[in-house]
C-alpha cells in the first residue's frame, strides 16, 4: 500500500455517465447519468436500489474494470483505472466463480500469495479467515463440493486475505440461510469496527438497515437520495386505540390509517406532543390502547425516494 494516500476518501464519482450498447444499431442505454458520490472513509455504505438501477455499474466502476463515458472515478486517492488504486481494496462480487478443484484453503493461500503475503504465513493467515467465515471444518473440501452459499462465505475470506482498507461486497448475502445472514452481518460490522470501510449493494433493506452508516439510492442511474441512517429522525407518531366513539367523532390533529371493528390505527405529525394526542382522544371520547413514537424506517425511505425520483425529469 505504499504510495497511497491515508486521508483520502476511499471512493469517488465526480459527473460520472456511463452509457451501454446492446446492439450496434440501438441507441445506447444509460446506466449511470450525472453519478456523484463519496464513500467516507471507515463508513459502511449501502448501494440500494431496483434491479437496472445501475448498483453493478457504480461497483465495476469503482474498481476499474469498466471505464466511464465522462467524468472521473478516485479510488484510494488514485484514477480507478491505475492498478495501484486497487491495492488495499478486497472485493466480493455477487456470483463469485473458483476454479473447483481447489479447496477452499488452497483458494484463500493462492490470493494470499497474489498479495505477496510471506509463504510461511499463508497457510495460517488461510486458515484463521475461513474459521472467522464459518468454514473451519471444510477447509480441506473442494469447492465443487460447496453449496453457493459455502463459495460466497470462501470468496469473502479470499477478499479479506490482504487485510484490505475498503472492502467492496455486490449482495454479499445472496444464497446464505438465516444463520449465515447473522455471521455476514457479524463479520460486516467486525470490519467497521476495525476501521475498515465497506461499500456494499443489497436488495435486502433490513440489511442495510442494521448495517449501514449512510445508504445512497438510485433510480434509472440517477442518485435520488443519500441518507444518514442516524439522523433518520420519527417523522410521526402512531396512536392505535380502542373505543366507543360517539357518533364516529374523529381524533384532532390525527390521520385514521386502517380500522378493524373497533380498533383503530391513527398516526400523528412529528410536532405533536403526547400529552396534545391524549387530550384530543379524550375529547373524541376514545380509549387509549397504545401510543408510541415510531421513527421512519428504511423501507419508508426509500420508497419515498424513488417516488419522488420519477417525478424527475
Amino acid at each position: 500500500m505504499s504510495g497511497l494516500p491515508t486521508d483520502a476518501s476511499p471512493l469517488v464519482f465526480q459527473g460520472v455517465h456511463k452509457s451501454y450498447k446492446t446492439h450496434f444499431w440501438q441507441r445506447p442505454v444509460v446506466s449511470l447519468d450525472g453519478f456523484d458520490l463519496e464513500v467516507r472513509p471507515g463508513e459502511v455504505l449501502g448501494l440500494l436500489g431496483p434491479n437496472g438501477a445501475g448498483k453493478t455499474t457504480t461497483i465495476k466502476l469503482a474498481l476499474g474494470l469498466i471505464f466511464p463515458d465522462r467524468g472521473a472515478v478516485r479510488l484510494m486517492g488514485r484514477p480507478a483505472s491505475e492498478p495501484a488504486a486497487r491495492r488495499g481494496v478486497g472485493y466480493l462480487p455477487e456470483n463469485p466463480y473458483f476454479p473447483d478443484d481447489l479447496t477452499a484453503a488452497e483458494l484463500v493461500e493462492l490470493a494470499a500469495r497474489l498479495h505477496g503475503v510471506p509463504a510461511a504465513e499463508r497457510n495460517a493467515r488461510a486458515r484463521t479467515l475461513l474459521e472467522t467465515v464459518g468454514l473451519a471444518d471444510v477447509a480441506d473440501r473442494q469447492l465443487r463440493r460447496f453449496s453457493k452459499g459455502m463459495v460466497q462465505r470462501a470468496g469473502m475470506a479470499r477478499a479479506l486475505v490482504g487485510e484490505p482498507r475498503f472492502v467492496v461486497l455486490d449482495e454479499p448475502m445472496s444464497g446464505l440461510d438465516p444463520v449465515g445472514r447473522r455471521e455476514f452481518r457479524d463479520l460486516i460490522l467486525g470490519l467497521k469496527a476495525r476501521g475498515t470501510t465497506v461499500l456494499f449493494s443489497s436488495h435486502v433493506l433490513s440489511d442495510a438497515e442494521m448495517l449501514c452508516d449512510r445508504v445512497a439510492i438510485l433510480r434509472r442511474g440517477r442518485l435520488v437520495e443519500v441518507a444518514d441512517l442516524s439522523a433518520v429522525e420519527q417523522d410521526r407518531r402512531v396512536l392505535r386505540w380502542e373505543a366507543d366513539v360517539r357518533g364516529g367523532a374523529a381524533i384532532a390533529g390525527g390521520e385514521l390509517v386502517s380500522e378493524r371493528g373497533e380498533e383503530r390505527l391513527w398516526r400523528f405529525p412529528a410536532e405533536a406532543t403526547a400529552a396534545g394526542i391524549l387530550a384530543a382522544a379524550a375529547d373524541a371520547g376514545a380509549r387509549i390502547e397504545s401510543l408510541a413514537p415510531q421513527r421512519e424506517t428504511l423501507e419508508d425511505l426509500f420508497l419515498r425516494a424513488l417516488a419522488q425520483g420519477e417525478e424527475r425529469p
